[in-house]
């Protein structure tokens, strides 16, 4: 029998794929815990469908982060933290605080999962801090620290 493939199955296939499986195992298994469908012209008809409607999805999703990435290039935010003995920095600069500068001082709102650091920033200067914005979208963002 072969089924269309809801969702990921281990060591079967993947969401979307048509699969040849025994009989039992499609009827007792794979449909009854709604993992799949039975190959039919209709079924295969939606999958048709849904697919497109995914790519079409992923395309827009694919032209908004391109989008606010070429925003985010060259814009700067700017931070200030106090300084302790010798100039050197008291404190650090989190994610948290990036991602509340970036709303108060550019009004855009993306969540601090998307930042890149690998640690908090413990100096003063220019740091580019890269942004994930898509799975193939990198922007980058300039954090300029000062003294409070």
């Amino acid at each position: 029998m072969q089924v269309v493939l809801l969702e990921d199955v281990k060591s079967v296939g993947k969401k979307g794929d048509i699969v040849k499986l025994s009989d039992g195992y499609a009827r007792n298994f794979i449909i009854k815990k709604n993992l799949g469908l039975e190959a039919t012209p209709q079924n295969l008809n939606d999958l048709k469908l849904r697919k497109a409607n995914d790519a079409k999805i992923a395309a827009e999703e694919l032209a908004a982060a391109k989008q606010l990435a070429e925003e985010l290039s060259g814009k700067k935010i700017t931070l200030a933290i106090k300084a302790g003995e010798g100039g050197r920095a008291f404190g650090s600069v989190s994610t948290k605080e990036i991602v509340k500068a970036i709303k108060d001082q550019l009004g855009m709102d993306i969540d601090k999962k998307k930042l890149i650091l690998p640690e908090p920033i413990r100096s003063f200067g220019v740091t580019e801090v890269p942004i994930r914005l898509h799975r193939d979208v990198t922007g980058k963002l300039d954090v300029h620290v000062v003294e409070a």
